[in-house]
């Protein structure tokens, strides 16, 4: 017999639906979907950086291998072009040696890869008892400084140029801005820079010499700047054409209305938000950069990495040629890295 309005759980177990009840297992139950989702989040970022980082070491391996076969497979003694038509066989035989020539190909690959990851291609040929990563060593860090001030001149250049082509401060004469940025696009580095620096440097004398070694830091401004000028104007008309899209954008109308500055309206919102292409197009202007960085090494006489390749290409010096170009191609990665972090850091639907 059971008493009208009783409970019918009050003596058996409790009520799933109890309000009693609820509370721990919600607490019991809500923290463990959002520690798996944290744990989740760290091995997805910690799988991309993997995977970035598996992906340049076989950008470098396969660069590096690449340089490997065209030396050995190429038609001719590379021992005999060393040394000359002068040499004697026994000469050749123990630089063959020296170099490991005379061993099967795929031994000689297996201590090419090796000596990569100890960072140890052997000594130079030119200049006996010294490593060839150390000659690189010694080469790497005018490049970098070459080409790092390069780039920031030209992003900065370029994002200036691209603020006043679309912006109101010049009026109508933001449209010879973007006729002067097309024009130095379509100019190639070799036409200009010697011109530049025979006007500038030679008659003028207003900056000296690129490639006098008394020239500091003002030759490498000007031989940086020269260098930054396509650069520049690449990134001004891509920055143009994205600026000009984001002029349609209905937040740049609600900001107008509130009543900001041109300088707010553009610098402050919408360019962030246009430094997504503005950043691909330096990264994906890298590899010409280094490239123009050879060139002005060569043309001023400047020490380098493209100098210093290029010395070793003629001399036939395999051990510093082969760490040369691994150490372009590695310059190369980081700096695309770079560019990547830093879109990811102004904009952040980059990051991933």
């Amino acid at each position: 017999m059971t008493v009208e309005g009783a409970n019918p759980h009050a003596g058996g177990a409790p009520d799933p639906q109890s309000p009693e009840q609820q509370p721990a297992q919600d607490i019991s139950s809500g923290n463990l979907p959002g520690r798996q989702s944290s744990l989740w989040t760290i091995l997805r970022v910690l799988g991309a950086a993997l995977s970035r980082a598996l992906g340049a070491i076989g950008v470098l391996l396969v660069l590096a291998s690449l340089v490997f076969l065209a030396l050995r497979l190429l038609p001719g003694d590379p021992a005999a072009l060393i040394l000359g038509d002068t040499a004697s066989e026994a000469d050749r035989a123990l630089l063959r040696g020296k170099l490991g020539l005379d061993l099967p190909l795929w031994r000689q690959y297996v201590g090419f890869v090796w000596g990569l990851i100890r960072f140890d291609l052997g000594d130079s040929l030119s200049r006996p008892g010294v490593s060839a990563f150390g000659e690189v060593g010694r080469a790497l860090g005018p490049t970098a400084a070459l080409a790092g001030c390069a780039v920031g001149m030209g992003s900065l250049l370029g994002t200036a140029a691209a603020l006043l082509s679309v912006g109101p401060w010049l009026g109508n004469g933001r449209h010879w801005v973007h006729r002067i940025v097309l024009m130095v696009a379509a100019t190639p580095l070799l036409a200009f820079a010697p011109l530049a620096t025979f006007v500038l440097a030679v008659r003028l004398r207003w900056v000296p010499l690129p490639g006098d070694p008394g020239s500091g830091a003002s030759g490498l401004l000007f031989a940086s700047g020269l260098l930054a000028l396509p650069l520049a104007a690449q990134v001004a008309r891509i920055g143009r054409a994205a600026l000009l899209d984001q002029a349609r954008a209905k937040y740049l109308d609600v900001a107008q209305a509130k009543g900001a500055s041109p300088w707010r309206v553009w610098v402050v919102h919408a360019l962030p938000v246009a430094s997504t292409p503005i950043s691909v197009v330096v990264a994906a202007q890298l590899g010409a950069l280094l490239g123009g960085a050879v060139v002005l090494e060569r043309l001023f006489e400047r020490p380098g990495l493209g100098s210093l390749m290029l010395n070793a290409y003629a001399a036939r010096d395999i051990p510093v040629l082969e760490a040369s170009v691994v150490a372009a191609g590695l310059l190369f990665v980081v700096a695309q890295a770079g560019a990547g972090l830093l879109q990811a850091a102004v904009d952040p639907r980059g990051r991933t």
